[in-house]
This record gives structure tokens, C-alpha cells and sequence, in this order.
């Protein structure tokens, strides 16, 4: 659990999505974190959007960065929730060719119960992996961004990462 400083950091590209019906460009600020931990971390922030909580939708969008070659992960913010709203889930289960990744979330609501207790038990982040491209959901507050980031992912998404990342997986992702 330590960052090899003897290797070399490999950068990736990142393309963040607020899920959300309510905000704009203006008022994304847990997208805004998300975006500038991206950068200072050293990856590329390859493209951010918003899109409603509308399953369908979602899932168009997620399907159209998955097939885009330029775009290695995505992060999702919102839609994680219980209300009949939060559908982040349900879009990501219809992504064509996923499969799970469930210590993501289970990792996830450990952390966010030092933060939040027991409220964590209302969060269904998740994560999955469809050809070739992860796909992290988090919930959309901007403490939630900051546990899943700062407790998960900057260190998987870091090639320098040990004893594993997901960075050094990348090129194998496509097996059959």
C-alpha cells in the first residue's frame, strides 16, 4: 500500500459526469473537485458532462465514452442514492459487456463511515469495468467525491501504486 517512487507515473484519461437534474456548468462543485484532483494528480481531464437522472440517458453517455479510444476511466457523480431518482446503478447494470467491480463500493462505504456513520448504508456506489474502460460511481456531495478520490482512487488509478492498480491492467482488459 505505497506509491514505488523508483517507477515511472502513467497518466490517464479521465472524463467526469454529473448526474444530476438540477445542476448546471456553474453549480457542479463536487464535478469541479473531481476535476481538479484529476489534474493535480497528473492524469487529463478528457472530457466532463451532465446529464439527468435518467437511466436511459446515462447509459448513452457512459456507452458513448466507453467507445470513444481517447477515454481510459470515467467518474461519475450522483444518482447513488435511494430515491426513485437515483438511477446511476441501474444505468451502469445495462452497460453492454460490464462486469462488477464490488470492492469499490463496499471499500467506499467503509471509508464514508468515518465521515458520515451509519448514513453510509444510504450510498450505492459502485463500479464496473466495460471494455476497456472503468467506470467509478460516487455519490454527488462533495465530501462523498473527496472519500472515494482521496481514499480509493488516486491511488488505483496511480501505475505506481503497490502491490496492484488498476493502471497496470489497462492493457488487458479486453482479454476474452
Amino acid at each position: 500500500m505505497a506509491i514505488d517512487e523508483t517507477k515511472r507515473f502513467t497518466p490517464i484519461n479521465i472524463a467526469v459526469l454529473a448526474v444530476s437534474d438540477t445542476r448546471t456548468p456553474e453549480t457542479d462543485s463536487s464535478g469541479d473537485i473531481l476535476a481538479s484532483r484529476i489534474e493535480s494528480a497528473g492524469h487529463e481531464l478528457a472530457a466532463r458532462a451532465i446529464v439527468k437522472d435518467d437511466a436511459d440517458a446515462l447509459r448513452s453517455q457512459f456507452e458513448g465514452w466507453i467507445d470513444d479510444p481517447t477515454i481510459d476511466a470515467i467518474v461519475s457523480t450522483g444518482g447513488t442514492g435511494l430515491t426513485g431518482r437515483d438511477v446511476t446503478p441501474e444505468a451502469l447494470s445495462r452497460v453492454e459487456g460490464a462486469r462488477d467491480i464490488p470492492g469499490f463500493g463496499e471499500l467506499f462505504r467503509w471509508l464514508s463511515y468515518k465521515t458520515i456513520g451509519t448514513s453510509t448504508v444510504q450510498s450505492r456506489a459502485c463500479a464496473i469495468v466495460a471494455r476497456g474502460t472503468y467506470i467509478f460511481a460516487l455519490p454527488g456531495s462533495n465530501g462523498a467525491v473527496k472519500d472515494g478520490w482521496d481514499g480509493i482512487l488516486a491511488e488505483q488509478l496511480d501505475s505506481r501504486n503497490r502491490p496492484c492498480n488498476f493502471v497496470e491492467l489497462m492493457p488487458r482488459l479486453r482479454e476474452s
